[in-house]
């Protein structure tokens, strides 16, 4: 069964920036697209960002412009960097594949970021 170990959430204040980890128990995992999602309180888990293969990325429009998702294949890790964040960020951040393959979740991470 897969591991996937999400880490680097915190508290932050409006406008700063924090950087999350995913590290997943997969091999390969070169070959796997991968995505970032979030689940705030109330609300549906949402993706917010992917990376195919060859390091093709795209995102949500709520975060276009502020998050950059990136990976390291040696490393079985794919990050999120996210800056001038807002308080509407506020939530638990999962990594998964894009299409959800593993049918599991991580614990996740949570960010919180105060106004």
């Amino acid at each position: 069964q897969v591991q996937l170990v999400e880490s680097g959430g915190g508290l932050v204040q409006a406008g700063g920036s924090l950087r999350l980890s995913c590290v997943a128990s997969v091999r390969p995992f070169s070959i796997i697209n991968m995505g970032w999602y979030r689940q705030a309180p109330g609300k549906q888990r949402e993706l917010v960002a992917g990376i195919g293969l060859g390091g093709i990325t795209n995102y949500a429009d709520s975060v276009k412009g502020r998050f950059t998702i990136s990976r390291d294949n040696a490393k079985n890790t794919v990050y999120l960097q996210m800056n001038s964040l807002k308080p509407e960020d506020t939530a638990v951040y999962y990594c998964n594949a894009l299409d959800l393959r593993w049918g599991s979740w991580g614990q996740g991470t949570q960010v919180t970021v105060s106004s």
